[in-house]
């Protein structure tokens, strides 16, 4: 007793309790314990009565908390912002850096952003959140949403991923055709080395994917540079040795060592296609990775109580500005009128 007693107070000591917040203006980065370990998170807006939004980062392993500043600002006065750092990613992962050979799961992320929302809506006096995931984070989000409906006043997707091998291939097939269609002698031959998905080296994920970079770049609007600054918080030498540290670790969790990590488990049709809640995806014309057309075949199967799909032009796979703006228009005009 006596140690279970000291171990809760070390636990309460390194992780301050939640308190509740029911209005005014919120700036928050902290540590909340979750899944049995301390996990990243920033809270911001112009008031904490606000609708808020958890958004579930993509990568695995690119936490969008250093560059929340940039993508979200505009977003802050009508909406909480809430970034959370994955298991595994960035500030998360630079206080329980995982012992050598430890897995990630779907399920076990999906739990840990459970536990990260219900005490995310209990602190800001919210009965429910607005979850909105991208990439990656589509996938996490979604095994949420299916999950807990109950959590979540909607589900918005971008950049939806829906299943591990069809995205592959499907992104494979499209860079290649780009690549012969311009007779790229630097990423032609790899591509045609790789042949096609899956594949079991998880250096091929790599060279396909800076080829992908390079056509929806030449197709798309570039996003404003000052995105990418980091916050002072993240730009410590730690702070980015530990991003790049479980970047590193969370890819090779999602590829596998040999072609059976995370990715090759992602199947969203075997989840079921009935949705409890509103569900919207917003999807880059001119994204290669995760092509309009794996994810309109998905959306025609969903069933919700509303959904739309929303195709944005001059948009690829990664944030840009008409990217981001599609997001926020999708909040306003689709979820916000609901709440």
């Amino acid at each position: 007793m006596r140690l279970l007693l000291t171990l809760l107070l070390l636990i309460s000591n390194s992780v301050p309790a939640f308190a509740r917040c029911e209005a005014g203006p919120i700036h928050e980065r902290r540590f909340i314990e979750a899944g049995g370990i301390q996990q990243w998170l920033t809270i911001d807006g112009s008031n904490c009565a606000n609708p808020v939004v958890l958004y579930v980062h993509g990568g695995p392993g690119n936490p969008l908390t250093p560059y929340g500043e940039g993508l979200f600002k505009a977003w802050r006065e009508r909406y909480t912002v809430v970034l959370w750092d994955q298991r595994g990613s960035g500030m998360t992962y630079g206080a329980n850096p995982p012992p050598e050979g430890t897995p990630l799961s779907i399920e076990q992320l999906r739990d840990d952003g459970l536990a990260v929302a219900q005490q995310v809506a209990q602190h800001l006096g919210q009965r429910k959140l607005i979850l909105m995931g991208s990439s990656w984070g589509s996938v996490l989000a979604v095994h949420m949403a299916k999950a807990r409906p109950e959590q979540f006043h909607a589900y918005v997707g971008v950049a939806q991923v829906v299943d591990g091998n069809e995205n592959g291939v499907d992104a494979y097939r499209a860079v290649l055709a780009l690549a012969r269609q311009a007779n790229d002698a630097e990423h032609l031959p790899r591509l045609e080395a790789l042949g096609t998905p899956p594949w079991t080296n998880p250096r091929n994920f790599g060279i396909m994917r800076r080829a992908i970079r390079k056509y929806e770049n030449l197709a798309t609007d570039a996003p404003p540079k000052q995105w990418w600054q980091p916050e002072a918080i993240y730009a410590t030498p730690k702070a980015m040795a530990d991003y790049e540290a479980g970047e590193d670790y969370s890819f090779l969790q999602f590829v596998g060592l040999r072609g059976d990590g995370m990715q090759s488990k992602i199947d969203l049709y075997a989840l079921g296609t009935d949705f409890k809640l509103p569900v919207y995806l917003v999807q880059g014309e001119r994204d290669l990775l995760t092509s309009a057309a794996v994810t309109r075949r998905y959306f025609e199967r969903i069933q919700a109580p509303r959904k739309e799909l929303v195709l944005v032009p001059r948009a690829g796979h990664d944030p840009n500005q008409p990217l981001m703006d599609a997001q926020f228009n999708v909040l306003e005009q689709r979820v916000r009128p609901t709440l």
